[in-house]
């Protein structure tokens, strides 16, 4: 299958600037260190994500080549082992991952954790009359800024929404591979009225049977901010 991101996005310039960032970023064997914590660490020998796949796509360019897209490498290892995953079980769903750490980690603005590269957004997958949408994944870093109500509507146009079953099957699928790779899903961080709408699915109800620890409350800012996306910490299994 080849990579989905030309059909969808535009080449041009962007791919240019990835071309050329990509070039001045060649990556060592040395194993990844995450020091600290997610909150206050730093990454060493972090390994950056590949900008897109046959069924994934880094969310912004600019983010990108602004050193925003480096993780610890078994959690790298893992994300990419969840989106073959996912490729085989659905094949015509596409996936776009958001902001992770800084190359050598450290505080990453305007983001509180992130800083130790076991920290990931995940963008919501959308649908639109019963099919997977896509309209709204290719606006870059403003789609942090999107507003979707209590049931996972989109507030610019109620006919698009959240595919819930789908946000828990991705999060189920990360936590196998993160356990494969020694690690485990610390924490999701998602507005806090979802939660229901994601259990009452067929996957939902397999992620509320598992010990994946969803938040119970945030800070009504914070929980405003975790409508267009999902956020994951991850932490080494003991």
């Amino acid at each position: 299958m080849s990579c989905f991101c030309n059909s969808v996005f535009g080449q041009g310039h962007s791919s240019d600037r990835i071309k050329v960032y990509l070039s001045g970023n060649k990556e060592n064997s040395s194993p990844s260190t995450s020091t600290g914590t997610v909150s206050g660490g730093t990454l060493v020998n972090g390994k950056l994500f590949p900008f897109q796949g046959t069924n994934y796509q880094y969310f912004d360019t600019s983010s990108y080549i602004n050193n925003r897209a480096f993780l610890n490498d078994k959690i790298r290892t893992a994300v990419i082992g969840s989106y073959k995953q996912l490729e085989k079980e659905i094949p015509d769903r596409k996936f776009f991952i958001m902001e992770c750490s800084n190359k050598n980690g450290g505080k990453i603005f305007p983001h509180r954790t992130h800083q130790n590269g076991l920290s990931i957004d995940f963008m919501m997958p959308l649908i639109k009359d019963n099919k997977a949408f896509y309209g709204l994944d290719t606006i870059g870093a403003s789609h942090y800024w999107l507003d979707f109500d209590n049931e996972g509507k989109y507030s610019g146009d109620t006919s698009i929404s959240i595919d819930f079953d789908l946000v828990a099957r991705q999060i189920l699928s990360l936590e196998t591979q993160a356990r494969n790779n020694g690690y485990k899903i610390q924490k999701v961080i998602i507005k806090t009225e979802f939660k229901n709408l994601i259990f009452a699915t067929p996957n939902g109800k397999k992620l509320k049977q598992s010990n994946i620890y969803l938040v119970n409350s945030l800070t009504p800012l914070i929980n405003s901010l975790h409508d267009d996306h999902f956020h994951i910490d991850f932490e080494i299994l003991k």
